[in-house]
């Protein structure tokens, strides 16, 4: 089992991929699992989100659904509203919980940090 401060380490490597996530694009647990060499560990960063609320600098989590363009994360925000209200202040339109248009607004890490397709 990994320490905490290995885990905190892990979870400060999420945030940092998460804050290079632009305004206005979403990506997934999974993709930032993937850039980061953790190809199954996308539940290991949704754990992080659901405590990134309070970190500094801040941590976009709003901006991190599932591979489907579900929010799946909504229920860790103050209110259950608030990562979609989040989402269309940046222009991102939501319809039954899920981003409209996924795969244009998808920004994955792996290309745009790392270069690899």
């Amino acid at each position: 089992m990994k320490s905490s401060s290995n885990k905190d380490d892990i979870y400060n490597v999420i945030y940092e991929v998460v804050r290079h996530v632009p305004k206005g694009r979403v990506t997934s647990y999974g993709a930032i699992a993937a850039a980061i060499g953790l190809r199954s560990g996308a539940r290991l960063v949704g754990y992080a989100m659901n405590l990134a609320h309070n970190i500094t600098p801040k941590v976009p989590a709003h901006r991190v659904v599932n591979s489907a363009g579900l929010l799946t994360g909504k229920f860790h925000f103050a209110t259950i509203d608030r990562m979609q209200q989040l989402l269309e202040k940046e222009g991102i339109t939501i319809k039954n919980d899920k981003v409209v248009d996924f795969q244009n607004l998808f920004w994955n890490p792996m290309e745009e940090i790392m270069g690899i397709e």
